[in-house]
Formats: structure tokens, sequence, C-alpha cells
């Protein structure tokens, strides 16, 4: 029997990279950003800040005013910045060059003064830890405090509170942890986390909601704030027998038994333990890993879930951070231990362990493992094991590479060093739990197994490919859980039509009447074009069914595409036949490529399907008529309402048949709106039809702006009515059933 891909349109990655080759010279044309900014291509992105603002102090015009072309020099210091901060927009500069850039990167830069006084106020501070959105997530759900400062670069009050954070840091330093978010840079996850002022100050526990600090902000109340979070217990000790007695501390409950003892009453116990008076405080850490040889491992690793330290000799396990581990991870049933490399070097030769790391082992054998790639900080480590643990992702090694493999896989290839890479990890982790038992998901380390990434033609990092039997496609859209779903559903069930001239000319140029088709004319070497592409499949999905969509690979088929007419990448068109007579397209010149737009530009050339109402055809038609009726409520010159127009037109279609659609323009027809009880634009409402009366001639409000919403709410609503009914006639029918009973009787 032949066997059925899971994807029913498959592409081959070599010919496809072969394609997108020549492109990735295109680098060399200029300045070399890393070169320019005076770092490695390992760099972080707290490294290339860094060298930045170094460059920013010393070659900005404004210290440079004799020299004429310090406008230039520092433009393009300024754009290389830009575009190497930026996870996606470094992958594309590694893969294509500048010439996979968007021209308008690093057009602008701020005043010395800015990059002086106000770039990255908690950069050089080491007791406060900057985090990103790359490493938020795992510091708040390590299981540590965490209290962080959300801030902006230009916020006065920001930079008045900076002084009086970092002593407070220092004050807490191995109490709980304190970070800092920089909003600027940062933008979406201030906004996912609420952040609508600054400073805000939040306190932060695994699996609790924040607790935002709205007290004064001097360091003794930040300090008495930060206290009320941490509770112990400590035991006072004495010889013959045991008392407690509660007295706060600055121990992390569950790391180490604390006790006290009054040396003044029990002089005795505290000569057994040298303790003189002075001396009041004794710490005794208990080291909680043991060494694993390879017999043992294997054992341990078949039915429990570990995490393993490879280490290479005794001096990289005397980290005090490691040793509270085992408190952190004990409710996840984590047992902690160490292998040193330098006495198994079989062990981590097969496991491809070539210097010190941190490893979760999931509890179904010594080949099923992955690697720690993230920050070697407390926090950090406690919440990779945590999300291990729940997902499905493995360390891959040519033994086990699924190049043959029947069921579908996801791989990333990578490298350690690239901050992307490790941004992406996580989201990984996510989109595994939910594609649980569908595809699996697996990670190569490109620094270690050169020359299979080579094999695939592996250029820049990180690259995701779909394995799923002799079919592979390369991942492209944004480094996220949600994206990497969005785009396995849009292969099993392809939302774009891929067209090529032959297919053009029979569906676009010979479409039907009535028939609109969206067209992306795109080459692949181009940065706008790959950041539309997941745009653009979430565009076709949310016009199934009524527009269709598709995409030319210009690169592939210039010629034909320079005889369409088109001369700039991406081009977007949308083709429209009225008539037989009437063939024509229009070009999308709008500043927005997201997907919403897009669908909001393309709808609007669709016939409406809604109707304009008066107050005459409002009394008629619809207080005084015999059908149900969906109503939008709106002023022209109303954002919202304009925005809304189209998602109306939707719904429009959805309901016809069913619910009749309509539109009150209340600038036109300012009475009927007041007398309808009209406050606010838009406003959908619901009039139903119950016979000989309408149900409520004020109509019901829907508060939704989505279309999918509103047709189920109206569908409730209706058959809630249906059934409403029903029992009437049923009631009447048995009470006549009855009569009948009763006379035959």
């Amino acid at each position: 029997m032949m066997e059925r891909s899971l994807f029913p349109t498959a592409r081959l990655l070599l010919p496809l990279l072969l394609l997108v080759v020549l492109p990735s010279d295109a680098g060399a044309e200029g300045v070399d950003y890393y070169e320019l900014l005076g770092v490695s291509r390992e760099a972080t992105t707290r490294e290339i800040r860094r060298a930045f603002k170094q460059l920013a102090l010393t070659m900005h015009p404004d210290k440079n005013p004799g020299d004429s072309e310090a406008h230039d020099k520092f433009l393009q210091v300024n754009r290389a910045y830009e575009v190497l901060k930026d996870e996606d927009l470094r992958k594309k500069y590694d893969k294509y060059g500048e010439k996979g850039l968007d021209e308008q990167q690093g057009g602008r830069y701020e005043s010395w003064n800015y990059y002086r006084y106000d770039f990255g106020i908690y950069d050089d501070d080491l007791e406060i830890i900057t985090l990103d959105s790359g490493d938020f997530e795992a510091a708040v759900n390590s299981g540590e405090i965490w209290f962080i400062n959300f801030y902006f670069p230009r916020c006065s009050h920001c930079h008045q509170l900076a002084p009086t954070w970092r002593e407070f840091a220092k004050e807490m330093d191995g109490v709980i942890r304190i970070g800092a978010v920089n909003c600027g840079d940062n933008n979406h996850l201030c906004r996912r986390k609420g952040i609508k002022s600054y400073p805000s100050l939040l306190i932060y526990r695994a699996g609790e909601t924040p607790e935002k600090y709205n007290g004064d902000r001097d360091k003794d109340d930040l300090v008495r704030f930060s206290m009320q979070f941490i509770t112990t217990s400590v035991t006072q000790l004495w010889q013959g027998e045991t008392r407690l007695q509660n007295k706060s501390c600055f121990c992390l409950d569950g790391l180490v038994k604390v006790g006290w003892i009054d040396c003044t009453a029990e002089q005795p116990l505290c000569d057994s333990f040298q303790v003189r008076l002075q001396s009041n405080i004794q710490f005794l850490f208990g080291e909680i890993h043991f060494d694993l040889g390879l017999v043992s491992l294997q054992a341990k690793l078949a039915h429990h879930r570990w995490l393993i330290s490879f280490t290479f000799g005794e001096g990289n396990a005397a980290s005090n951070e490691y040793k509270k581990l085992q408190a952190f991870l004990r409710n996840d049933h984590i047992q902690v231990g160490r292998v040193d490399c330098l006495a198994d070097v079989e062990l981590c030769h097969s496991l491809y362990i070539h210097k010190p790391c941190v490893a979760v082992f999931k509890g179904l054998g010594i080949h099923d493992f992955e690697i720690h790639y993230g920050k070697d900080v407390l926090y950090n480590i406690v919440g990779f094991a945590k999300d291990s643990i729940r997902a499905h992702v493995t360390a891959l090694r040519p033994e086990n590479f699924p190049s043959d493999r029947k069921e579908p896989w996801l791989v990333d290839f990578f490298a350690p060093w690239c901050p992307p890479c490790r941004a992406l990890l996580p989201e990984l982790r996510k989109a595994s739990i939910q594609l649980a038992g569908q595809m699996k998901f697996g990670t190569l380390d490109c620094t270690v197994h050169q020359s299979l990434c080579s094999t695939y033609k592996i250029q820049a990092y990180p690259t995701t490919v779909i394995f799923n039997g002799s079919s592979v496609h390369e991942y492209e859209g944004h480094h996220s859980a949600d994206g990497i779903l969005e785009f396995i559903q849009d292969l099993v069930n392809p939302s774009v039509v891929v067209l090529d001239p032959s297919s053009f000319t029979e569906r676009v140029t010979g479409r039907s009447v009535g028939q609109f088709w969206a067209v992306d004319f795109y080459a692949p070497w181009c940065g706008p074009c790959q950041a539309l592409k997941p745009e653009w499949r979430r565009m076709a999905r949310l016009l199934s069914g009524q527009i269709l969509v598709g995409s030319v690979d210009c690169q592939s088929f210039h010629s034909f595409c320079q005889q369409q007419g088109v001369r700039a990448y991406p081009e977007i068109r949308l083709y429209q036949k009225k008539s037989p007579k009437q063939d024509r397209y229009m070009t999308y010149n709008g500043w927005n490529r997201d997907a919403h737009s897009l669908r909001a530009w393309a709808l609007s050339a669709l016939p409406r399907v809604s109707v304009d109402l008066t107050p005459d055809t409002f009394r008629s038609q619809v207080l005084s008529g015999k059908d149900h009726w969906v109503l939008d409520f709106y002023a022209p010159w109303c954002g919202p309402c304009q925005h809304f127009a189209p998602e109306f037109e939707v719904l429009a279609r959805m309901l016809k048949g069913d619910v009749r659609t309509g539109k009150v323009d209340c600038q036109a027809h300012y009475h009927t709106c007041q007398s309808a009880g009209i406050t606010s634009y838009p406003t959908v409402r619901l009039y139903t039809y119950r016979g000989s009366k309408m149900f409520d001639h004020s109509g019901e409000i829907i508060n939704s702006r989505d279309a999918s919403v509103i047709a189920n709410t109206v569908r409730q609503r209706l058959q809630h009515l249906s059934l409403h009914k029903k029992p009437k006639v049923t009631s009447l029918f048995l009470s006549f059933f009855h009569f009948l009973v009763n006379i035959k009787t």
C-alpha cells in the first residue's frame, strides 16, 4: 500500500536551499555588521549593546562636529546595531546579508546625551539581572522570588529611582533576585505583562499572581515590602530538650535547616560547637550531588527523572548555586546528580558532551535527554528543568537523526552561542506539548555536528526544518510556539496556493465571474517578503471560503513576473472579475502588512451583503418586519467603525439566508440612533421576530467585534427562541390529546 504523507504539499529542502544560496553572499557587498561593532558572531545581545554604546559615545556626530562624514559613519553603526539586536533581523542578515533586509532599519538615531545617560540604565550593575523576552519566563517561574523593575529609558522617574534600586539590590543580594526589564527594547514583553506606567515594580513568585509595589520608593520601604514574601522558620536549640521559636530569617525554605542558640544561657552547648559570642551565625551546607558511573546511570535513568551536571574535574561542581537545585526540584520529582567526564570519558563521548553542561534525562533511558543552553544560574536551570520534563524535545545525534523516519519530526538546527537560538528553545518546548503524539521534536547542535548540518545546507541559526518521510519543509515565521503551530497547521491543510505560470494562467487569469484571488509576488532572498510570509498565511486562513490566496516565487519564475509587470518585492495584488468583460486587479499600497490589515483591504473589494437603512426602512423592515436582523450602528468619522466595517460584511455572509444584516449611519440619522438608545459607535444589536411582534424593540446588544463570535451568539439566541416556542406547541397538543382521550372514555 502506498503511504500517504501527513503533508499533501511537499518540497525537498536541498533543491530549495540551493535556490537561495546566491543571495547569501550579499553581506560581502558592504561592511560586515559584526566587524563594524567589534563583536564576534557568537556575541550575546548584551555584548552587542555594550559594544554599540561605546561606539556611540565616541563616534556620535554631536561629539565630532568637525567631521563631515560623522553622520554617515554613525548611521552605518546604528543600522548594524538595530539589525543585530533583533532576533529575526539578525537571522535574515546571517542568511542573506544586507540584501535580505528592509532599508528602513537604522535610519534614525538619538542624541549623544541619550546614549550617555538613558541607554540601558542597569546594563552594568552586577546585582541587577537585566531580563528580556528570551529569559523572562524561565526566571519568574524558577521557584525563586523576583522583584522586577519595568522601566523606560526616557522616563525621568525611572532615572530618579535608579540609585535607590541599585542600593536596594545590594542590600537584598543573596536573599531574592532583583531584576530589570528595559521596556524600550522589550515593548512586546511589557505589553503582555500589562505594564502601563513607568517605573512599575512587581514581585513574582512561581505559580502565583504578580504583586505590584505601590509604596514609597525608598530603600527601607522596598526592603520591608520584599521581606513579607520570605517565609521560613528558625528552631531554637538547647541541650537536653527541644523548643521551637519562630523568628524571621533570610534563608530560602527547604535548602538548609536553620537553628539558633542563646549562648548566654547555653554556654556548654556553644563551646561544643566552638562558637564564640562574637560569632552568632554558622552555615553548614551539605553536598547534594553524588557521582554516577555508566552502569549506575543507565539503571537510574530508565525509570526516574534526573538533572545531571556533567563536569570535567571537581572544580566545576563547587558552586553553591548547584547545591540548591535539589530543594527547588523536589516537588517535580527530579533527582540531582553529577558525572565527571574525566573519569567517565566513554559515557560523555557517547553522549557528545565535550564541555561542562547540565542535562535533563526524562526517565525514558540514557538517550532521551535535553541539554541546558541558557544562563548558568540557578533560576535559569530550575526553569529549564521544570519545562523540559513536561516537554517532548530530545537532543539529536547522528545515531538518532530522523532523516529516514516515517513519523514526522521537527528539527531545530542551532548553535549555543546564538541568542535567537536560545530564545527559540523554550518555544519549541511549548509547541511540543501541544503536538504531543502527532509530531516529535529534536534539536541538533551544529557546533558539535558540523558535517550533519552541512549535509542539509544550514546557513543561518536557528534553522527549523520539518521532516515527514521524504518530504522536508523549512520553517518560515516568528520564533514562537504559536508561529510554529500555525506553520504546521498550514502544512497539513495549506491555505496559500503555490502558483507557477501554468496554474496562474489557469486559476487566476481564467477564474470565473465573482471569484477573487489575492496573490503575493515575492523573492526568497527579500527580507520584507520573508516577514510577510507568516502574515500572508494567517490572512489566507482568515479569508478561507471568501477569497482564494496564492503566491508566486519570482526568483524561480523571473520572466513570468516581469511579464506581469512586477517591479518590486513583495507586490500584493487582488484580482477580481465582476463580469466577463471586467477583469482587473488592484495593488496593495498600505503601510501595514499584518494579516488583519491585509484582510480588511481584501474584503473591502467584495460586493456588499448588508444593506443601508434609513429611518423609514428601519421602522418598516426591522421594527415592523418579519425577519431577524443584526444591525451595525456607526458613524463615518469613527476609526473603530471603519475597522469593523469589513468584519461586519464577513458576518453578513456567515448569516446570509438566516438573518438579515443592515447598517445605520448615526451621523446622517442621528434621531433614529438616539431613539434606539445608541450611545457609542460601533454598536451591534440583534432584533428578533417572534410572530405577531418583535421580542424587544430596543434589540439586544452584542458586545463583540469578531464575526465568528457574533454569529455564534446570534445562532444561540435563535436556537433558544425556537426551543422557547416548542413547549407551547407541545402543551397545546397534549391538552388536545387528553381531551380526545376523555371523550373516548
